[in-house]
């Protein structure tokens, strides 16, 4: 398993799991991260932070933190 801060611009993954149980994860599932969909890495802040993904047919923006309580498959 992989989180989607560890892909290259580019590169896809199927999230698996959101992990946590607090505001946060809520608000992930609410962006439309949830189980079964592709998630692909469009491109890096300047300095690595935010992370900007395709997922759903639109851009999100995620910080690292964030992203690493998403659980990825490589695609």
């Amino acid at each position: 398993m992989a989180t989607p801060d560890e892909l290259q611009p580019g590169e896809r993954g199927r999230i698996l799991e959101v992990s946590g149980e607090d505001a946060i994860t809520v608000r992930l599932m609410e962006m439309g991260l949830t189980d079964g969909e592709e998630i692909e890495l469009i491109g890096r802040a300047p300095l690595g932070d935010p992370l900007e993904f395709a997922v759903r047919g639109y851009r999100l923006s995620l910080r690292s933190e964030e992203a690493r309580r998403i659980s990825i498959e490589r695609l």
